[in-house]
């Protein structure tokens, strides 16, 4: 049986609605995909104490943490990622890419032109969804 990850996403808006896209950079699993800046939920985290983290390790800026967004269960062909992600805030920093090749800045709209990870896509029409219904 498929170990399941789980694991956390946050989807960081600016005040333009654009949204940081974070690019795994070659030596990571899925290299050169995009996704929401994140990772694994440890022992007895809660998912939003375990994206403050995270974003500070990854990023090296604090955030605030909103609104779930999407769950996402995606399996690959070593594994099942449980992904939650939530829409966040910066609140103290300018991000920096610390483990990813490049961070970006990208419209709403522009998102479907990225190469996302697959568990990240359902998280880009959700977004995009939500956008149409604005």
């Amino acid at each position: 049986m498929k170990k399941t990850v789980r694991v956390v996403g946050a989807v960081i808006m600016n005040e333009k609605d654009e949204v940081l896209c974070a690019l795994r950079s070659p030596d990571m699993l899925l290299p050169n995909l995009w996704e929401f800046p994140g990772g694994k939920i440890e022992e007895g985290e809660a998912p939003e104490e375990t994206l403050v983290r995270e974003i500070k390790e990854e990023l090296g800026c604090t955030i605030q943490v909103q609104e779930k967004i999407e769950e996402v269960h995606h399996e690959y062909p070593s594994v099942i990622v449980n992904l939650l992600t939530y829409k966040a805030e910066i609140i103290n920093g300018e991000p920096k890419a610390k483990e990813h090749a490049e961070l970006k800045w990208a419209p709403l709209q522009e998102l479907h032109t990225l190469e996302w990870a697959p568990a990240d896509v359902p998280t880009v029409d959700a977004l995009l969804a939500d956008k149409v219904n604005k």
